[in-house]
């Protein structure tokens, strides 16, 4: 049983030096080990954090420029929207404007046709006037086979002609 009780057995310097030298190296370690650690452990958590703290400015950022953005667009749409609306009355003025000018050219193209028209006709009555007179000459010399003095035979020729027009 000796054998037994110094195996089992606890001595008390044995147990000291083994506190002892369990609380040196739990000192060393700490020092050396876990404080080292716990540093770069906080040091990369900070650049975590500092990523993180980027990122979100970041993304704030990006959410103002996409909110300016979408404002500019829809000023762009309005400022489009207006131009158009501005073309289009620009567009039915012109339009308006050349209808008028062109009906205006109708008016005046037809005005100078009727008064062509007028010219020709009172033309070709003087003509048929003309042409008529001779054929009476000819027929009233043939017929009373005298000669009529010119200012009888104008008056004759006039009323005949005059009667006719009032016949058309």
């Amino acid at each position: 049983m000796a054998q037994f009780e110094a195996l089992v057995g606890v001595n008390f310097w044995t147990a000291l030096f083994v506190l002892l030298n369990t609380l040196a190296i739990y000192f060393v370690a700490k020092k050396y080990l876990t404080d080292p650690v716990m540093k770069i452990i906080a040091q990369r958590q900070k650049e975590i954090d500092d990523t993180y703290g980027e990122a979100e400015a970041a993304r704030s950022e990006a959410l103002s420029m996409r909110e300016e953005c979408e404002n500019r667009l829809a000023g762009a749409r309005d400022e489009a929207s207006e131009i158009v609306r501005t073309a289009t009355t620009r567009a039915t003025a012109r339009t308006e404007e050349m209808m008028m000018t062109a009906r205006a050219e109708v008016v005046a193209m037809k005005t100078k046709a009727d008064a062509e028209i007028a010219s020709e006709r009172r033309k070709a009555a003087g003509e048929l006037k003309n042409d008529i007179s001779e054929m009476v000459l000819d027929i009233a010399q043939l017929v009373v086979e005298k000669e009529i003095d010119p200012s009888a035979h104008k008056e004759l020729i006039d009323g005949f002609i005059d009667h006719m027009g009032d016949a058309t």
